[in-house]
């Protein structure tokens, strides 16, 4: 029997060239030219403006998925995000504040990465970590801590850097008490009782104003306190006000932590516990029998995914100046899971893809698609008046992760363990009910 060999089709050759070797350093160079380029010669807000900002953070991904020398990526990564955004953001604060968002989002979506994509145990409630780091900081740095306790003070605007600590190992802490409850649990069972521990601390925060007010209840907590700016930031941008020299701050602390979320989490996937918590997924009996300690591999997986998530919340509280019990509900715990959906489920590079995505939608693509609608119903365009698309945010998201597991269940960037058990669950025969045989129907035929 002979073989047909086909050739590789223009897209792969494409893909050949521009993904590694000389092409990729030229592609990557002209691509990341041209969109800073683009960007630093028209900041004004405007559609062009947004496609061309979604275009160079895309190029993020590009440089961190390409197949160039590790120096190449830092050099390029470094020059972006430390030199151009921040220049760009300068021009317009707009553009950074979203930038920050992303950034948090990303950390935010790898620490539920590890629980979910890694471990395999689905958590709807993690955005209570996200809260126990807000309200860390928002109680301790405001009056509100004179209602606890009269003879207290506010702790100095410096305390925050170490609040980052102390909001790491509480929020490590709270993830260990979730994973304690639900060791023996799993799929619906194990989402309904995250969903419900989410649902508590929103609850507590909302009504802990009394006997003792210790959140402030509904109210929430305002006038937060900033830590002090670093003496790099005025010098770097010595005529800015204060109020974008703060926004400069916190995009640099948020793309620092980033940058060590990152570092971590590819540290963890590719060791023992890694291995752990992928054998844990695949199959809880086999990797009993394997000798992994299932208790032990389980709430780590809490502690640390919940770490990341209290971190961040010390500064988003910071950057956010107020914090009430609607910030943390269960619609943004979904939305952070829809991230790590999106994305792919496991895959690093994927989950940040996602996290972007969806803060993007949300911030910037939804809101500026409002406005076209608007300017092309004054324009005389037959757009209903009342159809606005931020309004129907959820029913995107929904539509957008149903089309999602229709026709990319693994996610955009999926991880390549997670797509192989996919894959080998939809060539699995199927056996009829009721049989051991499989529902196929048997070859007839003469053997030569």
């Amino acid at each position: 029997m002979t073989s047909v060999t086909t050739s590789p089709g223009v897209w792969e050759q494409i893909k050949a060239t521009l993904g590694r070797g000389p092409g990729a350093y030229a592609f990557l160079s002209l691509y990341a030219a041209a969109t800073s380029f683009l960007l630093l010669t028209n900041p004004r807000t405007s559609l062009g403006t947004d496609i061309v900002f979604i275009l160079f953070l895309l190029l993020v991904l590009l440089i961190f998925r390409a197949q160039v020398a590790l120096a190449f990526k830092i050099g390029a990564l470094a020059v972006m995000l430390l030199v151009v955004l921040p220049y760009f953001g300068t021009l317009n604060p707009f553009y950074i504040d979203v930038a920050t968002q992303a950034g948090i989002f990303v950390t935010l979506a790898l620490g539920l990465n590890i629980v979910v994509g890694f471990a395999g145990l689905l958590d709807l409630g993690y955005v209570a970590f996200f809260a126990v780091g807000a309200y860390l900081w928002g109680i301790f740095s405001t009056s509100q801590i004179t209602f606890i306790n009269p003879s207290a003070a506010p702790v100095d605007s410096v305390w925050f850097y170490g609040f980052l600590i102390f909001g790491l190992v509480f929020g490590a802490l709270f993830g260990i008490l979730l994973g304690l409850p639900v060791l023996r649990l799993k799929g619906d069972y194990l989402a309904i009782v995250t969903l419900g521990f989410g649902e508590v601390i929103r609850v507590l925060a909302n009504n802990l104003d009394k006997p003792v007010n210790i959140t402030n209840g509904s109210q929430g907590i305002r006038e937060i306190e900033r830590p002090p700016l670093p003496e790099f930031v005025s010098t770097l941008f010595p005529g800015l006000d204060l109020q974008q020299q703060y926004q400069l701050f916190f995009y640099f602390t948020v793309i620092l932590v980033v940058g060590l979320t990152l570092i971590v989490v590819s540290r963890l996937k590719h060791s023992r516990i890694g291995r752990a918590w992928e054998a844990i997924r695949e199959d809880e009996t086999a990797a009993i029998a394997q000798g992994i300690p299932l208790v032990r591999m389980k709430l780590l997986a809490f502690a640390v995914g919940a770490s990341f998530a209290g971190l961040m919340g010390v500064i988003f509280a910071s950057k956010q100046l107020f914090i009430n019990p609607p910030t943390f509900d269960l619609v943004r715990s979904i939305n952070i899971l829809a991230m790590v959906i999106l994305g792919g489920m496991g895959s690093i590079p994927g989950v940040m893809l996602g996290a972007v995505i969806v803060t993007l939608l949300d911030l910037q693509i939804l809101p500026r698609t409002a406005s076209v609608l608007r300017d092309a119903q004054r324009a005389g365009f037959p757009i209903p008046e009342a159809f606005d698309p931020t309004q129907y945010q959820r029913l995107i998201f929904g539509l957008l992760l149903v089309l999602m597991m229709i026709f990319r269940p693994q996610g955009l960037l999926p991880d390549e363990r997670r797509k192989e058990e996919l894959h080998a669950a939809d060539d699995a025969p199927q056996t009829v009910e009721g049989t051991d045989t499989p529902d196929t129907e048997p070859e007839v035929g003469i053997k030569t």
